[in-house]
């Protein structure tokens, strides 16, 4: 019986009004790690026109921040990634269904982007259903992060299965291909989630994953971090670019996820946030 009292009850209709609520505040509110990088890279920029585009960047922001309108016209796919302390219990209704709500009424003034079936076409009209992501973890508090996931830099993801001997040269040769045939269609600079290990489903999320780590926070594991860094440098080297006009700054963050993997593969997946990357973290 003294287990039962040390739960913490969260009310599923009070945590869909947050998640509404962070969801129409990150439309047109960057996140300020982000724009604090933005205004780095534009101090660094070489480029005077690369310069020029960063500023426009940043122009945008501060206006949509303003006027309260949306930052991109893609207002995107909402993705909810949530850790779930194992001593929650959740009242008040079923908690997909009160997420689900939770997107509709963000969405009820914005662009509606999901189809019912990737090949009948039908528009929801409500933009739902969300992507859920669940995760138990220790403890009594639950962490939303959510991403308005637009699909201009979605579509230049890319995942291969390798045999281990690629080594870390192979997986630095996929991640340059994958943001070199980008190009300007993900909307540089962008953010370049890179997933490591795990199993073909599992490097996807992991890509994903990585993208909802705040920008300046490096792997805690040296030799990913050192990664992470070696894979920017390379990037920026490119000479994509801001929005493909070339410069110096293609990318602005590269994260790395990893998990253990099986002995016979090395699977990599990359996947890229443009340079409006909608995100928002809410900790009850």
């Amino acid at each position: 019986m003294s287990e039962l009292h040390s739960l913490r009850e969260i009310n599923v209709t009070e945590l869909g009004e947050r998640v509404a609520g962070a969801l129409s505040e990150a439309v047109h509110h960057l996140p300020p790690d982000y724009l604090e990088a933005l205004e780095a890279a534009q101090r660094d920029e070489e480029s005077e026109f690369a310069r020029d585009i960063l500023g426009m960047l940043l122009e945008n922001a501060a206006y949509a921040a303003c006027e309260q309108i949306p930052t991109c016209q893609d207002t995107g796919l909402a993705v909810l990634h949530l850790e779930i302390g194992q001593d929650v219990h959740f009242v008040g209704g079923d908690l997909s269904t009160a997420l689900e709500t939770a997107v509709r009424q963000a969405y009820r003034t914005l662009r509606k982007s999901v189809v019912n079936d990737p090949l009948l076409r039908v528009n929801t009209k409500d933009n739902t259903p969300p992507l859920i992501h669940y995760e138990l973890v220790p403890g009594s508090q639950v962490k939303v992060t959510a991403l308005m996931k637009g699909f201009g830099a979605e579509m230049m993801s890319g995942l291969r299965m390798f045999p281990p001997s690629v080594g870390v040269e192979g997986v630095k040769k996929f991640v340059l291909e994958v943001v070199g045939r980008a190009g300007p269609n993900a909307c540089p600079p962008m953010i370049v989630g890179v997933g490591l290990g795990s199993s073909f489903d599992g490097v996807a999320y992991l890509a994903k994953k990585a993208l909802m780590r705040p920008l300046g926070q490096a792997h805690s594991s040296p030799h990913l971090a050192q990664l992470e860094q070696e894979l920017l440098t390379a990037i920026n080297r490119l000479g994509v670019g801001p929005q493909g006009f070339g410069g110096k700054w293609t990318a602005l963050a590269v994260h790395i996820e990893s998990q253990p993997t099986h002995i016979a593969a090395l699977p990599v997946a990359v996947n890229l946030n443009c340079s409006a990357p909608r995100r928002t973290t809410i900790d009850l």
